[in-house]
């Protein structure tokens, strides 16, 4: 009866050791994904289609399959007609491994845009140049620029720098990947405002990070971390002078003592 019991333990305790194999190796796959981020590799690229109606992100700055040949997205708009848009850059492909960021450092993003609209008046529909730092389905913030900052018909860099703040240093895989969401919506030029006899459409053009003029990307400060902070309640690991720094360890380690247990448990009960 007790060899029974010792052989089940150690059985049990084998199969949720070899459980956790799958976790550093999980982390070594996305480490190695160049379209992943990592410190490495933190910078995320911008890509999309030549008509704005489809814009996605990765980190490989190599990969720009599917983007615009020249580099940007771009929508016109008929004379009289208002210069608005409205879309977003998600991620092709989720998040593997959830990704830290350093709590003392700053996302920094650079975009560049080229618009030609009117400037707006107190009784005209008008949206600032806008751009929303999405994690997930939630907000996190927002930078906008006004219209007549951006509307001269020549390339504009927008730039933002945005500290790491406790509810942005940890974005969760598959549920919580950074995207952005730009808005604009400015009138367009009218017959008055033209030349006569010549059409005078407006337009709105985004740039890609594949042109070959302006640099377009988002520098995460991303930090090696493939286990959440061991809070002060934890410190030492699942038991005492054993880390979990390492992935998986501190599992193995917990079901190791776990079988111990219940080989000298076995033991006693057989001594009795």
């Amino acid at each position: 009866m007790g060899r029974t019991r010792v052989a089940s333990a150690i059985g049990l305790a084998m199969l949720m050791a070899l459980s956790t194999i799958g976790a550093p190796a999980t982390a070594q796959e996305a480490a190695a994904d160049p379209k992943q981020p990592s410190f490495e590799n933190p910078h995320m690229h911008l890509w999309g289609t030549s008509d704005l109606s489809s814009c996605w992100t990765h980190f490989d700055g190599n990969d720009s399959s599917g983007s615009a040949n020249d580099g940007y997205g771009e929508r016109t708009f008929s004379e009289g007609q208002q210069v608005q848009i409205d879309f977003s850059c998600r991620m092709q492909d989720n998040l593997k491994e959830d990704m830290y960021l350093n709590s003392n450092g700053t996302t920094l993003m650079e975009f560049v845009v080229n618009i030609d609209s009117m400037d707006c008046s107190d009784n005209q529909e008008c949206t600032n140049m806008t751009v929303i730092l999405m994690q997930g389905n939630l907000e996190i913030a927002q930078k906008v620029w006004p219209v007549e900052q951006v509307n001269s018909a020549n390339d504009i860099k927008l730039e933002w720098e945005l500290p790491v703040e406790s509810v942005t240093e940890r974005w969760n895989r598959s549920s919580e990947e950074p995207h952005f969401n730009f808005k604009y919506s400015a009138p367009g030029w009218s017959t008055l405002d033209c030349v006569f006899f010549f059409d005078c459409p407006g337009y709105f053009r985004f740039y890609y990070s594949g042109n070959s003029n302006n640099t377009v990307e988002v520098n995460f400060p991303v930090i090696n971390m493939t286990e959440p902070v061991v809070g002060e309640e934890d410190e030492g690991g699942l038991i005492g002078g054993v880390s979990d720094s390492l992935p998986g360890f501190g599992l193995m380690a917990g079901v190791g003592s776990l079988a111990l247990a219940a080989v000298a448990a076995s033991r006693l009960s057989r001594e009795e």
